[in-house]
């Protein structure tokens, strides 16, 4: 059991798909989540279907979208970190560390989320997670939080083997379909269910199970 996790993603909608239903089953068991969302994903290309967005409302939106993530999966502590999207690996290396630093030393979790660097598709997510390690690897080896990383690029377990970390989440589909559908400028949610229901077998097979690598530091 976690009392206190950290999830520092880069974009609003990263929760969603690999994570959501694992951050409400946590919550439901007592945990406290911070989310540090590093940018709003103001420079994403998903205006909405049918487009309701432009280049000038999509911060706005994405981070009202964003909040209402949070609200359906039960996290109450966002904090929205300010940089810029699709500029995470250009960003000024120290002042980076140093903001995940300071949420450490903050917050103390006992167990971090992110990407796993170099196998998350994304310039900003492969960046984000870099960070991370670079940050709890600095630590002593007592003090380090347990850091659990997403990873979906397409080599991604023939490197580094199959998740060792799976959740099942079948009970918390409903927080994570609201997740989902809360970022409509990105994801039509009722594309991905059609006419099924969150009890059918083919849903919970997609959905219903979430799974991670635990970063192995030297």
């Amino acid at each position: 059991m976690h009392k206190r996790i950290l999830v520092v993603l880069p974009h609003p909608d990263d929760e969603a798909f690999g994570l959501s239903g694992t951050l409400a089953k946590q919550i439901s068991s007592g945990a406290q989540v911070t989310y540090a969302c590093l940018t709003l994903g103001e420079m994403g290309r998903n205006m909405g279907i049918p487009p309701f967005a432009n280049r000038v409302t999509l911060p706005e939106i994405r981070k009202k979208e964003l909040q209402e993530s949070c609200a359906a999966i039960g996290i109450q502590d966002l904090r929205m970190m300010g940089f810029h999207d699709k500029t995470i690996e250009f960003e000024d290396q120290d002042l980076l560390d140093s903001r995940i630093m300071d949420l450490i030393q903050e917050l103390r979790p006992s167990l971090i989320f992110t990407f796993y660097p170099g196998y998350s598709v994304h310039p900003d997510h492969d960046a984000t997670g870099a960070a991370v390690v670079r940050v709890v690897g600095s630590l002593p080896e007592q003090e380090r939080p347990k850091v659990l990383c997403l990873a979906f690029s397409r080599n991604c377990q023939e490197v580094l083997g199959y998740p060792d970390v799976t959740q099942d989440v079948s009970e918390f589909l409903e927080a994570k379909m609201k997740s989902i559908q809360s970022h409509r400028s990105q994801f039509q949610a009722a594309e991905l269910l059609g006419s099924k229901t969150l009890k059918d077998k083919e849903i919970i097979d997609r959905f219903g199970n979430e799974k991670f690598w635990t970063y192995k530091f030297d």
